[in-house]
C-alpha cells in the first residue's frame, strides 16, 4: 500500500474518532440538559450512563454508579421483580414495562425513599441489550394533592356545619313538640300521683309517653349530629334508599317548619351504589336547603319538595331533588355550579360547587333541569355496581 493510502486510512480513522467524540460529547450535553433522571442500564442492571437530573434526584455523583447495580437506586422489595423483569425480556424478548409509564417507589443515596413516575426503553438494535430510564420526582405533586384533598375535605365539613346551622331554627322547633309533650306528661305524672286513689296505670301510660317522646327528641339530636361531624372518607356499597330514608326526620322536620310538604317516591330494589353515606347525605341536604329557601320566596299556597330515586336504562342511580317553586332565574342558569354564584343575599354560593365536586369524586354528574310545570329539579346519577359490572 502506497504511503498516500495509508495517510488516507489514518485520517479516515482518525475522523471517525473524532466525529465519535464529538456525537458522545452532544449526547451527553442532551442528556444533562434534561431535567428527568436518565440512567442507562445493561441487560444485567449494570448502570451505563447517568445523567445531571439523577445526580440531583438521587444524590449520587455519576462515578458512585457507574458499574454498579440499578437495584441501589430502589426498595429492595421492588430490586427482585426489576431482576426478574430483565431476565424474562432477556430470554423472551417480550417486553411488558417497556414503553408504558408508571408510578414507582425508588430511593436516594441516604435511603429515602420517594414516588416517582418512570418509562423505561430498549435501545433498537442493541445486543445484548441496553435500556434507557426516565424517572422524573414526583413528591411535591403527591404533597400537592395531599394538601388539596386535605383542604377539600375542610371545606366540605364547613358547608356540612353550615347546612345545619341553616337547619337549626327548624330543628329547634320540631324538638319543642316531644319536649312540650314530656313537660305535660311529667305535670299529669304528678297530678295522678297526688290524688288520694292514684290510678297507677294511668302513671304507667303517662311514663311511656315521656319515654317515647324523649326516645324521638334523641333521634333528632343524634341523626343532626351524625350530619354535622367529621368523618373519614369511606366508601362501601350502599342502598341509596337507605341513605336517603335516615335522612327522612330531618328533612320532614326542616320542611315542616317552613310550611312545606315532603314527599319522597323511592323505587325499590335499586342496584347498589359503592358511595361515602355522609358525603352523599351532605349533598341531599344543600340542594333540599337550596329547594326550602326558593319556596320560601314563592308565596305558594301549597309549596312541595320531592325526593325521587330511580334506575336509568344504563343501570345508573339517580336521586332528583325537586320542588315546585320559582326556578332557576334563566340569567344565571348556566353559572349556578359556579363558585361564589348565588341569588341569596347572606350566601356563600359554595354549596351547589362542592356538591357536585362531592358527586364527580363518585364517578358522577350533578346537574340542573327545570321541573314540570314549575320549579326546579336538581338531578344526582351515581354508577352503580351493576352498571361497572356491564
Amino acid at each position: 500500500m502506497s504511503p498516500g493510502g495509508r495517510i488516507g486510512q489514518f485520517t479516515q480513522a482518525t475522523w471517525r474518532t473524532v466525529t465519535q467524540q464529538r456525537a458522545s460529547q452532544e449526547l451527553q450535553a442532551l442528556l444533562d440538559a434534561a431535567v428527568d433522571a436518565i440512567v442507562v442500564i445493561d441487560h444485567l442492571g449494570s448502570i451505563q450512563s447517568f445523567n445531571r437530573a439523577a445526580e440531583r434526584i438521587f444524590g449520587y455523583q455519576d462515578e458512585e454508579v457507574i458499574g454498579r447495580n440499578v437495584r441501589v437506586l430502589m426498595p429492595e422489595e421492588d430490586a427482585d421483580t426489576h431482576d426478574d423483569h430483565l431476565a424474562r425480556f432477556a430470554a423472551s424478548r417480550v417486553p411488558h414495562i417497556i414503553g408504558k409509564g408508571r408510578e414507582v417507589k425508588a430511593k436516594r443515596k441516604g435511603g429515602t425513599e420517594f414516588p416517582a413516575l418512570l418509562s423505561v426503553g430498549a435501545v433498537p438494535g442493541a445486543e445484548p441489550p441496553r435500556f434507557v430510564g426516565f424517572l422524573q420526582d414526583v413528591s411535591e405533586r403527591h404533597r400537592s394533592d395531599a394538601e388539596s384533598h386535605r383542604l377539600q375535605e375542610r371545606l366540605m365539613h364547613v358547608s356540612r356545619l353550615a347546612t345545619v346551622g341553616e337547619m337549626a331554627s327548624g330543628i329547634a322547633h320540631e324538638l319543642n313538640q316531644p319536649l312540650a309533650a314530656i313537660a305535660t306528661y311529667a305535670h299529669a305524672c304528678d297530678r295522678l300521683l297526688g290524688a288520694p286513689n292514684p290510678q297507677i296505670e294511668e302513671v304507667q301510660d303517662a311514663l311511656r309517653q315521656i319515654a317515647d317522646q324523649a326516645v324521638r327528641a334523641g333521634d333528632i339530636i343524634r341523626k343532626l349530629r351524625t350530619l354535622a361531624r367529621t368523618e373519614e372518607t369511606s366508601r362501601a356499597p350502599c342502598d341509596v334508599n337507605e341513605v336517603i330514608g335516615e335522612l327522612t326526620e330531618l328533612i320532614r322536620s326542616d320542611a315542616r317548619s317552613h310550611g312545606v310538604e315532603y314527599r319522597h317516591e323511592l323505587t325499590p330494589d335499586l342496584p347498589r351504589v359503592v358511595l361515602d353515606k355522609s358525603q352523599i347525605q351532605q349533598v341531599v341536604m344543600n340542594l333540599v336547603r337550596n329547594a326550602l329557601e326558593a319556596l320560601a320566596l314563592a308565596q305558594l299556597d301549597v309549596a312541595e319538595i320531592l325526593i325521587r330515586t330511580v334506575c336509568t336504562p344504563e343501570g345508573n342511580v339517580q336521586i332528583s331533588v325537586c320542588d315546585n317553586g320559582p326556578g332557576v332565574d334563566a340569567r344565571i342558569v348556566q353559572r349556578i355550579f359556579d363558585p361564589f354564584c348565588s341569588t341569596k343575599p347572606t350566601g356563600t354560593g359554595l354549596g351547589l360547587p362542592i356538591s357536585r365536586t362531592i358527586v364527580r369524586t363518585h364517578g358522577g354528574a350533578l346537574d340542573y333541569q327545570p321541573n314540570a310545570p314549575a320549579g326546579a329539579c336538581f338531578v344526582v346519577s351515581l354508577p352503580s355496581t351493576r352498571a361497572d359490572q356491564t
